[in-house]
This record gives structure tokens, C-alpha cells and sequence, in this order.
């Protein structure tokens, strides 16, 4: 069954994206994002060790990884390889978008660790640092017979009689027809894989103490690194400045509360490290275009008629 996203929850040992319903003995799960209806109006940066491969069903988005940004109207589709960090984020505003993924462990088309498959086909992919994401174009012949199979694979339904032999069938067929686009992005020169540990490292300090006063130094140092790196490295990898990405996650997790307790503004603003609520209101209406209140009300509203 697919299930609506219209936020996501981070582990708490990793701080990697959360999961619900990703079980070991099938790993995978599919969804249907609705950037329309998300909280904040975009998905943050965050990652995860499975493989995510989407197709526009309506819309248009823009994907951010560290390499830069892509766009994908309705009818494109992509891979997001594995660890790649990546936000999402609705190109047009005003419009309905509906993104459909597949997300799983890359052993569901690998087999077990080592097998041939996994060996020839799968781990090159994976464990390419230089390969963020396969962007599949309706335009682009050669991408044409990969989309159409990508999108039939999301009318599989979990229903039907052996739906996993199914689904895993149709994964590997589109992986198959992967591999050959994939080629010249293995060719190129291997990026280094330290700034990416490294923003992970800050990104995670950041989740962990953004209710404290969080000063560059102690971000920096979370990541063994100096204050100039530490701009350097939220630059390349996140396009971005430490302190606006701290404010940014501050103000996320403040949204969540606003939509989802009944705490008060000034218990919101201190949890969420954005001092009084004087204060904490100037920043969410310069960022949000209203007050927390008024924040508040549409989507407590909203749940209150049923609406998700």
C-alpha cells in the first residue's frame, strides 16, 4: 500500500531519514510525496542508506544534492543513489505535486552481500561517491522505455498474487536499464568522500543541540574541522551558510509543534532555540509569511476537517 508523505522523521542515532514500515525481510517501501501538502513546503536535507527511484506524477520539483540542482516536471523521473544528501523542493508554488517512490535496500535487487549480481551490477552504483543521481528525462529517447516501465512499476499492487516476486522483478528490470546510463557518471573522477562525512557530522550535532546557543566553533568542532572549513564545507555540500541552516531546522521543528501540540508559542520558541516569542515571531513571519498563530490555526484547522 502507498503511503502519503507529507513530512519526514530522522532517526534518532543517525539522524538519517526515518522509515515507517521498512521491514528486514522485505526492504522496501513505496510512497507518495505531496510537497503541496508538506508543513514547511519543501523536504530538508537529509539521507539514507536505501536507493530512492521516483517518478512525477503531477507537478514539478527541484531536487538538491551537493553536486547542484535538478528540476523534474510530470512525467520525469530519477534514482537517488544511496547516502547522497538531498532536499526537494516544489518548483511552481501553487500547484499540486505528487511524487511516487520506490524506496529500498539495494540487496533487494543485489541478493546477499557478495553475490555476482551484487558484485557486477549493484555495488559499482552504490558505492559511487561521484554518482548522486540518475535524472531520467520524457524528452530524452533513450530514457523513454525506462520511464514507462518505472511508471507501471508503481501499479503493482500488494494485493495481487505474488506481489513481491513482482515487484522485485520489475526493480531489477529498471536497474538493469540504469546501468547503461549510469556508465559516464562512473567514468568521471571519484569526488572525495570527506566533506560529505564531515556536513553529515554537523548536520547531526545541529539536530541533536539546536534547542542550545549553537555558535560556529562548537559546529565546527563537532566535525573535527576549523571555522573557515566549516563554512567551506555547508557551502559545497549544502549551499548554505551554519547559521541558516541551523535557523532553517529551528524553524522545522518549530512548524511541527505549532501543527501538531498545543504547547505554547514561548514553550515552542525556547525549545526551538529561537529565544523569546517576540522574537520567535518576528523570524517564523519573515520566513513564513505569517505569524506561528495564524501557522497554527490553518493546520490544526486542517486536520480538524479531516484533510492530510
Amino acid at each position: 500500500m502507498r503511503k502519503k508523505v507529507h513530512h519526514i522523521e530522522y532517526r534518532n542515532e543517525s539522524k538519517e531519514e526515518l522509515l515507517p514500515d521498512f521491514s528486514p525481510d522485505f526492504p522496501y517501501i513505496s510512497s507518495c510525496a505531496e510537497l503541496d501538502q508538506c508543513l514547511e513546503g519543501f523536504i530538508p536535507w537529509h539521507w539514507h542508506k536505501e536507493v530512492e527511484l521516483f517518478y512525477m506524477e503531477s507537478g514539478s520539483l527541484e531536487y538538491y544534492t551537493p553536486g547542484g540542482v535538478l528540476v523534474f516536471p510530470a512525467g520525469s523521473g530519477g534514482l537517488i543513489n544511496s547516502n547522497v544528501l538531498h532536499m526537494t523542493k516544489i518548483h511552481e508554488k501553487g500547484r499540486p505535486v505528487a511524487q511516487l517512490l520506490h524506496i529500498f535496500d539495494p540487496s533487494l535487487v543485489g541478493g546477499r552481500q557478495g553475490s555476482r549480481i551484487e558484485q557486477k551490477y549493484v555495488a559499482p552504483i552504490v558505492t559511487s561517491s561521484q554518482l548522486e543521481a540518475i535524472p531520467l528525462s520524457p524528452d530524452v529517447p533513450e530514457h523513454g522505455p525506462v520511464l514507462e516501465a518505472l511508471r507501471r512499476s508503481f501499479q503493482i499492487s500488494d494485493s495481487e498474487y505474488a506481489y513481491e516476486i513482482r515487484l522485485r522483478s520489475a526493480l531489477s528490470a529498471i536497474w538493469s536499464d540504469l546501468l547503461p546510463l549510469a556508465e559516464p557518471m562512473l567514468r568521471e573522477k571519484a569526488g572525495h568522500d570527506k566533506a560529505n562525512d564531515q556536513i553529515k557530522a554537523m548536520m547531526i550535532y545541529i539536530h541533536e543541540h539546536f534547542s542550545e546557543k549553537l555558535p560556529v566553533a562548537r559546529i565546527a568542532a563537532s566535525a573535527y574541522i576549523s571555522e573557515r572549513e566549516c563554512y567551506r564545507v555547508f557551502h559545497d555540500c549544502l549551499h548554505t551558510t551554519p547559521a541558516e541552516y541551523l535557523r532553517s531546522y529551528r524553524l522545522q521543528t518549530a512548524c511541527h509543534l505549532l501543527a501538531e501540540s498545543q504547547e505554547s508559542l514561548t514553550f515552542i520558541a525556547h525549545a526551538c532555540g529561537l529565544g523569546n516569542s517576540s522574537n520567535f515571531g518576528k523570524i517564523f513571519k519573515e520566513q513564513m509569511d505569517c505569524t506561528p498563530s495564524e501557522y497554527r490555526r490553518k493546520w490544526q484547522d486542517r486536520d480538524m476537517h479531516g484533510q492530510e
